[in-house]
């Protein structure tokens, strides 16, 4: 097979009947659609961005809700063994304890007799 001169680099080929060459007309044509359906879609730029932000938006919420998850599981044993070794140290120590009530007491009542 040789190439013609006024063919742009298409390869000559033999004389065939016009239905398989409507055919191959009608195959370029929808090889073609598609390419430009592809094109159209990464030039257009709004539409990947929304994609984009929308992706992210999805990232962003999944983390926090992870967050949120670990926080729950996390807070209520933290906080109980804080609270346990707050009244074990009391009980080990009872007068620190009175005398910070004691202070605390006076303080409020302080501020509560200087208001009237």
């Amino acid at each position: 097979m040789g190439q013609d001169p006024g063919t742009a680099g298409a390869p000559v080929t033999e004389a065939k009947d016009p239905e398989q060459i409507r055919e191959e007309i009608e195959e370029t044509r929808r090889e073609m659609g598609d390419t430009v359906e592809a094109l159209a879609a990464k030039a257009d730029v709004k539409a990947r961005m929304r994609e984009k932000i929308s992706s992210t938006k999805e990232s962003a919420a999944q983390k926090k809700d992870d967050l949120i998850g670990k926080a729950r599981e996390g807070s209520p044993d933290s906080v109980s063994s804080g609270a346990a070794q707050a009244t074990e140290l009391a009980r080990e120590n009872p007068v620190p304890t009175a005398a910070i009530g004691a202070f605390v007491g006076g303080f409020l009542l302080g501020r509560l007799t200087k208001r009237n």
